[in-house]
């Protein structure tokens, strides 16, 4: 990323989401692309702040990476593979317990002649590399060779070719390319055969950022949304979208009066800092959907310093990014249906961002989830598509959950759809026809899931309690209690209750809590939530 050569080397080299959740009864439901529990794929690259503070920058994004990318490889000055001597064994350790994959990336930090006789080099490269991943029990290779020249273009595929043939299909070989939103046929931009090497890799990560760059005289957008976009389209008339990795920028850049500053990168995290301690004014810019920040640093202000180099004294300019203009790049992954993201660059972003960058990323836009505790499940059931949104941005966690909102994500859960007759004597008088959920609670009567109140009535809005949502789901997953595990003994649960062996069968199988006082509020009601936090539980028997 061209980003580094310019910000200099430093150090050496729940679950959110997207939530589809059921509408409440008055509206239709709201429509979402539905993919698997996991969602998008999202990686980063770590290449900020020491090494021994990986653990924590990885930590602070939850559940949102599959992969990190961190900079353990460079090439030197013949082209031969250099290791850092950053790379920790008690990291690759502790990712791979938390269930991420470390795939270190390799640069020739844009240095043409070295990026060049690397791939000249490119046999005894790659087994170079492919030695160094199995020495290190790494997850495979991010190929990050920049700026070098156009003719290179069939040898750099050839490069990636060999890689992927050397390393099982186990092991990612992923591709880093420049964003090329004109189609440009020229200069190292076109050095990279977007067709050619999708073919021969697991994913190509657009850098779709550095719009503007480091000497650039004019200010503007690292990444305005038409760049974005147009170079998103152009990758598709070369790839399948689930080849597309869209590159995220957690920076900015600014200028002054100084030309030798112009462009110089700054995180996100530092560009909220100067724009506090020097009381700057911010605005955002609707053509670009960027924020841009201005500040004046007075003789007898504060000093800042970046990377070392102290800021002089003079008006700036900062082009940056924030959750907006995040959110609305986010927005183009489900757009285009991309596989997901890569974000460059870990330590750069600020402590919001992992409040919604899966949710948006996943293509569900819900403000009420970004700090809930639920997020993770909600997530999960979102992109399973048994439950949905009760409107496009809101999930409504805490609101209770009805008898027509329970039926209707059973049967999105067990996948009927078989066609019902529209019969009023196999129907309930209070959903008619036109009911939004009227369909599903067929379904779920016919095959034995949930009953009416009454023969002629269903009562499709009141809400579910405790009891019965664990009646409901102890026969759905046809559970009871298991030898040798103690069921939770409930204050409230009188043994001869008509729910009580429900609640021990869930109990038991540890699919449902009670509180800290030894209470299960049976008649209690079960928010959404709550709901998702079930099924969290129960997709393993749901899905067997």
């Amino acid at each position: 990323m061209y980003i580094r050569r310019k910000l200099g080397k430093l150090a050496v080299m729940v679950s959110i989401t997207a939530v589809l959740s059921l509408l409440t009864n008055q509206v239709q439901e709201v429509q979402v692309h539905a993919a698997s529990a996991q969602g998008k794929f999202n990686m980063a690259y770590l290449y900020f702040g020491s090494p021994n503070s990986y653990t924590a920058q990885v930590q602070k994004s939850g559940q949102t990476l599959d992969v990190v990318s961190p900079s353990y490889f460079e090439l030197d000055a013949e082209g031969n593979l250099q290791i850092s001597n950053t790379i920790q064994a008690t990291f690759i350790d502790e990712m791979h317990r938390n269930g991420k994959k470390v795939v270190p990336f390799l640069s020739n930090n844009f240095d043409e002649g070295i990026g060049e006789k690397g791939i000249d080099n490119r046999e005894i490269l790659v087994n170079q590399i492919v030695d160094a991943i199995q020495a290190n029990q790494l997850d495979g290779i991010n190929m990050d060779i920049e700026n070098m020249d156009a003719t290179y273009r069939d040898k750099y595929t050839d490069l990636i070719k060999r890689l992927r043939d050397k390393l099982p299909s186990t092991m990612e070989v992923s591709v880093a390319v420049a964003a090329n939103p004109t189609g440009a046929a020229k200069s190292w931009i076109a050095a990279y055969d977007y067709k050619a090497l999708a073919a021969v890799s697991d994913y190509l990560m657009l850098m779709a950022y550095d719009e503007s760059y480091p000497g650039d005289p004019t200010a503007g957008p690292v990444a305005s949304l038409p760049f974005v976009e147009k170079s998103i389209q152009y990758a598709l008339t070369q790839v399948s979208s689930n080849k597309i990795v869209l590159g995220i920028p957690f920076y900015g850049r600014y200028w002054n009066q100084d030309p030798a500053s112009n462009g110089a990168g700054l995180s996100n995290q530092m560009v909220n800092k100067l724009i506090q301690t020097y009381q700057g004014t911010t605005r955002y810019d609707a053509q670009s959907q960027s924020p841009v920040a201005t500040f004046t640093i007075n003789p007898t202000d504060k000093e800042t310093s970046i990377n070392g180099k102290k800021l002089a004294e003079g008006r700036y300019t900062v082009w940056y990014e924030n959750e907006q203009s995040l959110k609305e790049k986010l927005k183009l992954v489900s757009k285009y249906d991309l596989k997901g993201t890569g974000s460059w660059s870990l330590n750069q972003e600020t402590a919001d961002v992992w409040d919604y960058y899966r949710l948006w990323s996943d293509g569900f836009y819900f403000a009420d989830m970004q700090k809930h505790w639920a997020q993770g499940d909600v997530l999960a059931a979102a992109n399973l598509g048994w439950m949905l949104g009760t409107a496009s941005n809101q999930f409504s966690p805490d609101a209770a959950l009805t008898r027509a909102e329970a039926a209707t994500i059973m049967v999105r859960a067990l996948g009927l759809s078989s066609t019902v007759s529209a019969m009023t004597a196999d129907g309930y008088a209070d959903v008619p026809a036109s009911h939004w959920a009227w369909q599903d609670i067929m379904l779920a009567k016919q095959n034995g899931l949930i009953q009416g109140i009454s023969d002629s009535r269903f009562a499709p809005d009141q809400i579910m309690t405790r009891e019965q949502m664990a009646a409901l789901l102890a026969r759905v997953l046809q559970v009871s209690a298991q030898p040798g595990k103690m069921a939770a003994q409930f204050s409230d649960v009188p043994a001869g209750s008509w729910s009580a062996e429900a609640i021990a069968a869930m109990s038991s199988g540890g699919l449902v809590d009670g509180y800290a006082d030894g209470t299960f509020r049976p008649r209690a009601s079960v928010t959404r939530a709550e709901m998702a936090a079930l099924l969290s539980r129960a997709q393993p028997l749901l899905t067997k």
